[in-house]
């Protein structure tokens, strides 16, 4: 079996991680789906995950094949929530933000390792609550974030020039 973890992105990614991006990008644009169609993230975004400690890298066989940021910070998008409520409006949260698997590997069922271990290390930092949004034509995703107990929460308005409405879901651990 191939090796599969989780670590901290670094510069030296950067090439791959901004490939993944890229071709999710793609994937969201043929799905008909509006969300990343802006020009974010970008390497803006992902220098700033790498300076702040939040940009995470799946690797299989030591190829990155997944990207992911786990902020452990407020959101300012998550103040203000449309048509619901958090179950825990209170307690710290951590935000899963950026999550993408390449292309080659997408279907291999990655994305569970990817969000297994984004968990397992917000764990690690005592945080119990965490929060992810996403656009409501992204089926993949709301999947995923289902199969791991993630329970939609109202929506959010996020910094997107397209179309700025997202779904909020929010898992307690």
């Amino acid at each position: 079996m191939p090796a599969i973890y989780l670590r901290s992105a670094q510069q030296q990614d950067m090439a791959a991680i901004l490939q993944i991006i890229h071709e999710a990008k793609v994937f969201l644009k043929a799905a008909g789906n509006p969300q990343w169609q802006d020009g974010h993230p970008n390497q803006d975004y992902i220098q700033a995950d790498i300076d702040q400690h939040n940009g995470y890298v799946l690797m299989h066989n030591y190829q990155v094949v997944g990207y992911s940021a786990l902020v452990f910070a407020p959101d300012p998008s998550y103040a203000h929530l449309k048509n619901g409520t958090w179950q825990n409006a209170d307690a710290p949260y951590a935000v899963i933000h950026r999550t993408a698997i390449s292309a080659q590997y997408r279907g291999q069922k990655l994305s569970k390792f990817l969000f297994s271990n984004l968990l397992s290390l917000g764990i690690a930092q005592k945080y119990h609550n965490f929060r992810i949004d996403t656009h409501a034509v992204n089926q993949p995703m709301q999947h995923l974030i289902a199969d791991f107990g993630f329970q939609k929460r109202g929506q959010v308005l996020v910094s997107d020039k397209i179309d700025p409405l997202r779904d909020a879901f929010e898992l307690n651990l």
